[in-house]
């Protein structure tokens, strides 16, 4: 996109490292504006630092995901403050690992509610306006573990599964008012998910996916002209699911 064109707006959650803070980079670099999503202002102002040498306006916005009372509101604000936004990236998400038999009902809760409760919330935060103007972009970050049986991975997997489904729906419903639905199954990629405490698993990070490469399906998912959707991608490391 050239900086002589019509920029575009969107959102990003998760957006401080990782998938969110890559696919931020990108976007910027294709000259789209961007309002960056996560919990920590520090990293957040940092990717925006980084962005803003494009030439693209980027604004970080605090929202704790897990408030799920409060998601659609903040959303309906961040659209108020860019006045229109094209494009929303539901990427946000916890990793967690346990046997089914040993998951808290907490545990259950915390990764049900953020990895598709919080989409959810955010996706009717963008519907009103996005069913108004007839067009729209709507990305949403699940996983192979969706598609794929990995035991100890349960809750997560039944998060990323119900994300995909709900997608489809979603597409189903939204098709008519002009809104393109894709939903992107990456496998392991080598983010700070792998060092949070709630994944107890060791795998080689050299041969994952790298944030880079997921973000440009991202971009390219996002840039495609109107009249074409891609609904579903999966992107695998090239030796395939560890």
């Amino acid at each position: 996109m050239s900086s002589s064109s019509i920029k575009l707006n969107a959102i990003i959650t998760g957006a401080s490292s990782g998938i969110g803070k890559a696919t931020s980079l990108a976007f910027a670099r294709a000259g789209i504006n961007t309002a960056l999503v996560g919990r920590s202002l520090e990293s957040l102002e940092n990717v925006a630092k980084e962005s803003i040498k494009e030439g693209v306006k980027v604004k970080p916005y605090v929202i704790d995901l897990s408030e799920l009372d409060m998601v659609s509101m903040r959303i309906q604000e961040i659209i108020s403050d860019f006045n229109s936004i094209d494009i929303i990236v539901n990427n946000a998400g916890i990793g967690y690992t346990n046997f089914l038999r040993e998951t808290s009902l907490t545990d259950w809760q915390k990764v049900l509610n953020l990895n598709l409760t919080s989409v959810f919330q955010c996706v009717q935060g963008v519907l009103p306006h996005m069913r108004k103007h007839m067009k729209g972009t709507i990305i949403n970050i699940s996983s192979t573990a969706a598609t794929n049986i990995f035991p100890n991975w349960g809750a997560y997997s039944v998060s990323k599964a119900a994300l995909l489904s709900f997608s489809k729906i979603l597409a189903e419903e939204e098709r008519s008012n002009g809104i393109r639905v894709t939903t992107i199954m990456p496998g392991a990629v080598s983010t700070p998910i792998w060092d949070t405490i709630t994944v107890q698993k060791n795998f080689d990070r050299t041969v994952m996916l790298t944030p880079d490469l997921v973000a440009q399906t991202i971009l390219h998912v996002a840039l495609l002209p109107v009249e074409a959707v891609i609904e579903e991608i999966t992107i695998l490391p090239s030796c395939g699911n560890l």
